[in-house]
This record gives C-alpha cells, structure tokens and sequence, in this order.
C-alpha cells in the first residue's frame, strides 16, 4: 500500500510518448527500424558488449591518448596482451568487418592469425581473440 499523494488523480500516461514497454524476451526483433545490434560476448567472463552501430569506425584496445577504444579490454583478465590500439571493427550496411591495426600480438579470427591491415567480414559465431594463446576472446553475435 503506498502512502497517499497530494494529487487526487491517478498519474496517465502520456499519449504522445507512450511508455516503454517491458522487455520481454531477449531474441525478440526490434518493431521500428529493425537495426541490427551486433555484440561481441567476452569467451572468457560471458560480459555481453554492445558494438555502437552510430560510429563508422569502433577502435578496440586499452585507453591510450592517440586513439581512445570505443570497446575497452583493459578490465578484463589477460588484458596485458591486448595492445592500447589493437583493432578496428568497421560496420558497412549490414556487414561488419574487422581489421588488426598493428597490435603486438596478433588478431585471431577463428585461430587464423589476421594479417596486419586485412579485413576480414565478421560472421555470427566468430570467434575473435585478441593476442595469442586465445586468452581474451570474443563471440560476435547479431541480432
């Protein structure tokens, strides 16, 4: 039972900007634009990070002052291996493409090593690690 307002009332929704409705189930599609969202999910952890889809490059690494990562690594387990500039993923319509910028390490596709400056378009269920011995990896995902 809540305690009584000063307004006599019930609050109604507002007609124009309705409330958001519940989240449901997590596969659902999206109603309105049907915008992919792509993810990639830590292998190691199973954290769950959204790829910005409003950026035409997303840099991933370490915080650095020449290019800050828009996904950033540093927080979790192995991270030394994972260079401050490792890798970039670039969305294209509804593609993805990642590419190693030159890290220390390597950037594995599938336990491929990704040559420096190569693209490779990323499909669901690619497996991406950053530096060798596949210690911090990732699932690309799509939904």
């Amino acid at each position: 039972v809540q305690p009584p307002t000063q307004s006599t009332v019930p609050p109604q929704p507002d007609p124009i900007f309705p409330s958001p409705p519940a989240v449901a189930n997590v596969g659902t599609p999206a109603t309105q634009l049907q915008q992919q969202t792509a993810k990639l999910v830590h292998v190691q952890s199973q954290t769950l990070l959204e790829i910005p889809h409003n950026l035409p490059v997303i840099h991933i690494g370490k915080p650095n002052d020449l290019v800050p990562p828009d996904i950033d690594v540093s927080g979790f387990a192995n991270a030394e291996i994972v260079s401050r500039t490792h890798a970039n993923i670039r969305p294209e319509g509804d593609a993805y493409y990642i590419e190693d910028v030159g890290s220390s390490n390597g950037t594995y596709i599938n336990n491929i090593p990704l040559p420096k400056g190569n693209r490779h378009r990323l499909r669901p269920g690619d497996r991406i690690a950053l530096g060798k011995g596949d210690m911090v990896s990732f699932i690309f995902q799509l939904s």
